[in-house]
Parts: structure tokens; sequence; C-alpha cells
């Protein structure tokens, strides 16, 4: 998209903490409190943690998300947001295909993400299947949840 650019951090920004902030009220408004896996700053900000913010034209940050490596050969996607004002424009999109080379150029031979089972999830759970994801079962510290559903992307050239 010619009218955003993706830059590296922004963790310190306030619009960004905004984003994350609204991105946990939404999880823990729409998932029962076990089934709620999204980072908070600390978190975010910890080992083995990448962190991408989308600002618009005018430098405003409309989406964020991150990398957290698993292993040597697997990261998951977390914190993938867009603010509701820039939805439909393609920003998640731009955003998920800028994490999955990241992922790739960071010698990652799989990515792996989680995301809820509700209704309100679809839009999220179309977008990644579109790119490529799979559903599989739980990975890593994740088990068996009804509220959660389970994708891995093989992205080795």
């Amino acid at each position: 998209m010619a009218d955003v650019r993706i830059i590296t951090g922004g963790l310190e920004r306030a619009d960004v903490r905004g984003i994350l902030a609204e991105h946990l009220d939404e999880m823990v408004a729409t998932s029962p409190p076990e089934s709620v896996h999204a980072l908070d700053l600390d978190a975010l900000r910890g080992p083995g943690v990448s962190f991408w913010t989308v600002l618009d034209a005018d430098g405003a940050a409309i989406a964020v998300g991150a990398l957290a490596e698993l292993s040597d050969t697997d990261a998951e996607l977390k914190s993938m947001r867009t603010t509701t004002a820039a939805r439909g424009r393609g920003v998640a999109a731009s955003l998920l295909a800028h994490l999955i080379e990241a992922a790739r150029h960071g010698g990652y031979a799989r990515l792996r993400l989680e995301t809820g089972s509700d209704d309100f999830f679809a839009p999220a759970r179309r977008l990644y299947e579109r790119h490529g994801f799979v559903e599989t079962g739980p990975f890593g510290r994740y088990s068996e949840d009804p509220y959660s559903r389970f994708y891995l992307l093989d992205v080795r050239d």
C-alpha cells in the first residue's frame, strides 16, 4: 500500500499503546480469561519478540503486529491488530505479508498463530487462510481449547 509504511518498533508511542490496550480489552470481552493469550506491553518488550507498527500518511499508527520466537525453527504471530478506521483498506494484509517475510528472513521454517474461534474472529481467520495458513492443533504452551483455533504456515522458500 502506497499510503502506509511499516516501521520496526513503536511500543513507546501513545497511539500504539492505545491500539494494544483496545486489543487486550476486546480479547477479554470476547473470551474467558484462561483463553486470552494476547501479550501485554512487558511481554512485547521481552526477549525473542520483534514488533512492527504500520503508520498512515500522516504518521499515525493504524496497525501493529509481532513475532515471538518459539524455537530455532518456529515463530508465533502475536498482537496483530488494525484500528477500526483502517479496516477494509488492505492494511492487515500488507502487515501480514511483511510479518511472513520477516519470519522467512529470520530463518524460521514455520510461522504459527492462535486466534479465537468465536464469530468475532472470523475476519482474522479468513485473512490468515487467504495467506496460506492452515488450521492445525495446539503448539507450544497451548492446549486444546474450544475458544482457540491454531494455524500454521510453512515460510521456507
